[in-house]
């Protein structure tokens, strides 16, 4: 089948979409809004039968906005591959963890195979997961092909689109976000444009998957290895006896070459603590180096909480106190504000390191579930939990907490986000 037959393959295009997360879902129900008929396929068995009651598990996404897709009778919810039964385009948005620091992909293989059981002539399968670059053109189309029995190109498109979510965003959404899209030929970047093209304000073509790639793991390298920099200079300007807040903001009125980043208890979510490493693993296996920026920032972000749980032994030392058996009252668990997003996050880590110093520990945070982090007791933001703390620990600072009374009713602070400022508040 030539490149020109596919071009006029055309039919009422049936969309699936391959792991319904933070990525999957938005795409599943802006694809349904653009007027697609769309399968979400969702594997953990937990969020299928949320998404079947109609209760959302992405913080973006209403509950009403899943009645609304559901109600066109264009969004059906499967779990597993195989009940999709057909597909027109495809996309795959599963997890590409590390494992022992080096990159799993065993979700995309798993994928891959089962769509290339239902893999058609004239079909498309875009990867979105964040991967190495390589991963589209050695490992996914080699798979889809052996799989079908198809030739990539010439009866079948594909291609890669990194995702770029960011859960709270509220200005920076699905579809007002540029998206990178490529393909492994011109037939599939055409095809693959011209579907972006329909769920979001404005696509960003490239010459193939693996600048995609690369483009994707570039920008989330380039805000770790800025934050680490950040890190660190907090933890010296600190036994300079300088104010690094003041520093940043000093800097940040600067109109040209330096963007703000501000210091913290690390970094967390669902990038940038995996994606450098991704980077730094495939040009160690590939071209035998070490990605020393990549190696060097993993080493300051991931060894923040053990700076901030040193901070808060010191806090507690200045009025007389043991880390065992104090009473620490935590604000904030997510990885960053106004997200109840706590994967990798470093509140978490602090929160463990804490425990197993034995402090008492008092949790806050109404955006992260109860069940996400085992150690300490679950609390609401009260004046009586504030004052009964010999220190408050801000880890997060949500919008939603009432800082002001913080503020007020907190005999002792420990803020690692610049949210408070007073003559008992201590900050990284």
């Amino acid at each position: 089948m030539t490149q020109q037959s596919i071009a006029e393959f055309k039919r009422s295009e049936r969309v699936a979409i391959v792991g319904l997360g933070y990525v999957g879902l938005p795409i599943a129900l802006r694809t349904v809004a653009a007027g697609y008929d769309v399968v979400g396929v969702e594997v953990d068995s937990r969020r299928f039968e949320s998404l079947r009651e109609g209760i959302s598990y992405v913080e973006d996404i209403a509950d009403h906005e899943l009645a609304e897709a559901t109600i066109t009778g264009r969004f059906t919810v499967v779990n597993s591959i195989a009940d999709a039964v057909t597909f027109d385009i495809a996309v795959i948005a599963v997890p590409t963890p590390l494992r022992d620091g080096a990159p799993d992909l065993a979700y995309v293989r798993d994928a891959t195979t089962e769509l290339g059981k239902l893999l058609a002539v004239g079909g498309c399968v875009i990867l979105e997961s964040t991967t190495y670059p390589g991963t589209t053109e050695d490992l996914m189309v080699p798979l889809l092909e052996a799989v079908s029995g198809l030739r990539a190109g010439t009866e079948f498109h594909a291609g890669f689109s990194p995702e770029r979510i960011d859960p709270g965003n509220l200005t920076w959404t699905l579809a007002t976000t540029p998206k990178i899209v490529s393909g492994i030929d011109a037939g599939s970047a055409k095809r693959i444009g011209e579907f972006y093209s329909a769920i979001v304000d404005n696509v960003v073509p490239v010459s193939g998957p693996k600048v995609a790639e690369l483009a994707k793991l570039l920008e989330n390298t380039y805000r770790h290895v800025n934050i680490a920099l950040i890190n660190e200079l907090a933890i010296f300007a600190y036994q300079l006896g300088i104010d690094i807040w003041e520093v940043v903001d000093a800097a940040a009125t600067k109109p040209f070459g330096f963007q703000r980043f501000t210091p913290g208890p690390g970094v967390g979510g669902h990038c940038l603590p995996i994606d450098p490493s991704y980077l730094s693993w495939q040009v160690r296996r590939q071209l035998g180096h070490a990605f020393r920026f990549v190696e060097l920032a993993n080493d300051v972000n991931e060894h923040m909480p053990d700076y901030v749980v040193r901070r808060i032994q010191l806090a507690l030392n200045d009025i007389g106190l043991a880390v065992k058996g104090s009473r620490l009252l935590l604000l904030g668990l997510a990885y960053k504000k106004n997200s109840g997003d706590a994967r990798e996050s470093p509140a978490v880590r602090v929160a463990e390191l804490l425990a197993e110093l034995g402090s008492n520990l008092r949790v806050v945070d109404p955006l992260v579930k109860s069940d996400f982090v085992a150690e300490g007791t679950r609390a609401e933001l009260t004046v009586e939990e504030v004052s009964s703390a010999d220190l408050v620990v801000v880890l997060t600072d949500h919008d939603e907490l009432d800082w002001d009374m913080v503020l007020a009713n907190g005999r002792h602070i420990f803020d690692t986000r610049n949210r408070l400022r007073g003559d008992h508040v201590q900050r990284i």
